[in-house]
C-alpha cells in the first residue's frame, strides 16, 4: 500500500524517485496485493492492482538511499542483513521517518475492510510528510 501511495503521490508532484516494496519472507513471492488493499487503494485512485510480491535482496541496499521498515520486526531483519554502517544508515522506521515515532505500521491483513481504511489514512499522512522532506532536501 505505501508504495503505491508513495509511487502517485511523487508523480503527482513531478518527482522521479525510484521506489520498490518488498518482504523480508518469501511467502508471498509473485503474488499480487491482497485484494481488500487493492480495492482500498482503487477507492483513493490509486492503482496497485500491477505489484507483484518479492522477497528484500542485500542488493537493494546497493539500488536504493533509503529503505523503509513498516515495524521492529523487519527493520531487525533488514539491519542484520545490512554489512556497513552505510547501508545500516539508509534503513529507517516508515513513521519514524515521517512522525519521529517508533509505532509500526499495523496489518491489516487479520482484520476487516475498515482496517485497510485505517492503514490507507496513515501511509497517506506519512507519504505526504516524507516527500516534503525528500522535496526540501533536494532543492
Amino acid at each position: 500500500m505505501a508504495e503505491g501511495i508513495f509511487r502517485d503521490k511523487a508523480a503527482k508532484a513531478g518527482l522521479k524517485i525510484a521506489t520498490d516494496s518488498c518482504g523480508t519472507s518469501s511467502h508471498h513471492v509473485g503474488e499480487s496485493p491482497d485484494k481488500r488493499a487493492i480495492d482500498c487503494l482503487d477507492s483513493h485512485g490509486v492503482d496497485i492492482s500491477d505489484l507483484r510480491a518479492r522477497q528484500f535482496d542485500p542488493l537493494d541496499f546497493d539500488h536504493f538511499d533509503l529503505i523503509f521498515t513498516m515495524d521492529s520486526s523487519n527493520h531487525r531483519d533488514i539491519l542484520r542483513l545490512a554489512d556497513t554502517d552505510e547501508k545500516r544508515q539508509k534503513v529507517k522506521l516508515f513513521l519514524h521517518a515521517a512522525f519521529n515515532t517508533n509505532s509500526a505500521v499495523p496489518d491489516p491483513w487479520y482484520g476487516d475492510d475498515n482496517g485497510f481504511h485505517e492503514v490507507f489514512r496513515m501511509l497517506n499522512e506519512a507519504c505526504d510528510v516524507i516527500l516534503r522532506k525528500l522535496s526540501a532536501y533536494h532543492r
